[in-house]
């Protein structure tokens, strides 16, 4: 279904005209929602969208709702109000003369899955850089690309060791009262389950929390209540124990106990864990939640939200969200293929934690130019690698002290090693090593490509052009503020699809600063 868009009216066009600068993007929702949405593209949009299923409401109209709820941080329920008494909503949709609402709360939530199982939202992303090329805004083929992410935190409840085990055995629980015969209470008397009688988990334990003693006792009554509910469950032959909650709440309640526990060696119980699992599920609301760093000083939990950035013109072209503990280089790939879409790179600015990726190296072998500070090599008032001269035509390394030795290829990569024999004899010594085994220089697998921008980083010059990337992130801070700290949605794939939203009220807002200049200008 199409969603036609009819010549405003008089009224409509006094309407619009007497919008406020509060409300100017509304107004420019009106003008461009032709030119964003197609009569091509809605085609392409039904097809995708509508395909072996029944739709009554346009999906342009639908894709325009979701954009309004994000500018406007409206929930479901507020959007269709909206529609009813919000003249600037009933303006850009054309629903002005409707009395009632033209779709429902459950329409927009299966807009969302479809656009998600078809990746529409990344498609919608592409028709905005699209649509700048058709104003003008953007009109080049070479590319200057930039990628970056900043910290989101997740939607799901953060819960400690205590808690995430008490709620692990409520969800087997509940999963239990749903799918067979027996009732709560009933449950929880007959296995004695007394962590699930108090207000909280916590107040059932009932325990003074400043004594180390009563909280060990407290972990084992917890861990023996989570192992006696699942092993009465997988001993009861009238529980399906392939039920897809069951199976779900079993496989949660083992995750937490292993992660958060581990065999104490002098006795047959179980402790906490010294530090933090590395892949820790930190919440049972949303389990793709992990916790994260973006520097050593800056801890969260939730997710990265990363983009892929056209500069100069400050449209994003890639955005995805992945889980905190996964590191930048993962998301290096689609980003690229993101923006090669819409041209070739030829400049990439790139924040330090992309280095690792494959595709980096290539793009600099490939002639493009990869702006980015080398990793640091820390020196602890010392010699630090920069300091040696590291030659990979001859295979070897010379030390400031003038002693050559060639690079072997070790179990765990390249290797430089200066023996402890003739490290003991050199008066530099002191400033370089203590070490007894002599002083070792790692060689990385792309050694060359990292030297090339260590003494692009050490000119006034390649100093100057990292400078650049300022601009980028400021572009991305005003969008990382639309958005807020805070994911919106549970979950990798719906937390994407919200950052693909704002990434589209992003190019919007590009598009309609250009035009605002090109007026004045004129």
């Amino acid at each position: 279904m199409y969603w036609k868009m009819e010549e405003p009216t008089k009224k409509e066009k006094m309407l619009i005209k007497r919008l406020g600068k509060g409300s100017a993007f509304f107004a420019f929702l009106c003008a461009i929602k032709k030119d964003l949405f197609t009569e091509e593209f809605q085609r392409e949009m039904i097809e995708t969208y509508s395909r072996n299923r029944e739709s009554n409401v346009p999906p342009a109209m639908l894709a325009m709702v979701w954009l309004l709820q994000a500018y406007t941080q409206a929930s479901d329920r507020e959007a269709i109000e909206a529609t009813i008494f919000d003249l600037r909503w009933q303006l850009v949709l054309g629903t002005l003369q409707e009395e009632e609402p033209p779709f429902g709360q459950g329409t927009l939530s299966r807009f969302r899955t479809r656009l998600i199982e078809n990746d529409l939202d990344q498609r919608i992303v592409d028709r905005t850089i699209e649509l700048a090329r058709e104003t003008g805004l953007f009109g080049w083929k070479n590319l200057k690309g930039a990628l970056d992410s900043s910290p989101l935190r997740g939607a799901g409840r953060v819960e400690d060791t205590w808690n995430l085990i008490g709620r692990s055995i409520a969800n087997l629980v509940n999963a239990l009262v749903k799918v067979t015969d027996f009732e709560k209470v009933a449950l929880i008397d007959k296995l004695d389950l007394q962590i699930l009688t108090g207000k909280s988990f916590k107040s059932a334990l009932d325990i003074d929390w400043d004594d180390t003693v009563a909280k060990e006792e407290a972990l084992q009554r917890l861990i023996n209540d989570a192992f006696r509910l699942r092993d009465w469950v997988l001993k009861t032959p009238t529980i399906d124990h392939e039920n897809p909650l069951i199976k779900t709440a079993i496989d949660d309640l083992n995750r937490v106990i292993e992660q958060d526990t581990e065999p104490d060696p002098t006795t047959s119980r179980r402790k906490l864990l010294k530090g933090t699992a590395p892949d820790r599920m930190p919440s049972l609301g949303d389990k793709e939640m992990r916790h994260g760093r973006k520097s050593k000083a800056n801890k969260f939990t939730g997710y990265k939200r990363h983009f892929g950035l056209i500069e100069d013109c400050n449209l994003v072209a890639g955005a995805i969200a992945l889980p905190a503990n996964i590191p930048e280089q993962k998301a290096t790939k689609p980003l690229l293929s993101a923006l090669s879409r819409h041209g070739d790179v030829v400049i990439l600015d790139i924040d330090r934690g992309y280095l690792g990726s494959k595709e980096i190296p290539i793009l600099h072998e490939k002639g493009v130019l990869i702006r980015c500070k080398s990793w640091p090599t820390p020196n602890q008032n010392r010699f630090s690698k920069q300091d040696f001269q590291i030659d990979l035509k001859q295979n070897q390394v010379t030390c400031p002290s003038g002693n050559t030795v060639q690079i072997l290829s070790q179990k765990h990569g390249k290797r430089a090693h200066f023996s402890f024999k003739l490290c003991s004899s050199c008066s530099l010594q002191s400033q370089c090593t203590k070490s007894k085994h002599g002083r070792r220089i790692q060689i990385h697998e792309q050694e060359q490509f990292l030297q090339i921008l260590r003494e692009r980083q050490n000119t006034p010059e390649g100093r100057a052009s990292l400078r650049e990337r300022v601009s980028v992130e400021h572009s991305l801070a005003r969008l990382q503020q639309k958005q807020g700290s805070r994911a919106r949605y549970k979950g990798i794939r719906k937390n994407t699809m919200d950052l693909r939203r704002y990434a589209v009220l992003n190019n919007l807002f590009e598009i309609k600063r250009y035009e605002e200049k090109q007026r004045q200008a004129a």
